[in-house]
């Protein structure tokens, strides 16, 4: 699945720990994780409190992208955690 508003326990990468946590934070869809992105759901998810690693937010990337998080490039999941650690700014949930 790659579009629409399907469950998210569709995507790859997304378990139901994953759907409860990305639903606490008003993410509901695919469409949803899309237009917050990886990096501002990720930083969402981390202000609530809730604990997670850098492999969630490499498991967002690809459950947009339809691929195995361990699979993502290197150079991206570096720029993916560059982004997350070093923009300070959280929007609303």
């Amino acid at each position: 699945m790659t579009s629409g508003q399907g469950d998210l326990q569709e995507l790859k990468n997304l378990g139901a720990a994953s759907v409860n946590i990305l639903r606490a934070i008003g993410i509901n869809s695919y469409d949803d994780l899309k237009a917050v992105g990886p990096v501002t759901a990720y930083k969402r998810i981390k202000a609530r409190g809730i604990n997670v690693s850098k492999v969630m937010l490499y498991a967002l990337q690809g459950a947009l992208t339809d691929t195995h998080w361990n699979d993502l490039a290197p150079d991206l999941k570096a720029k993916l955690v560059e982004q997350a650690e070093h923009e300070s700014e959280v929007e609303p949930s």
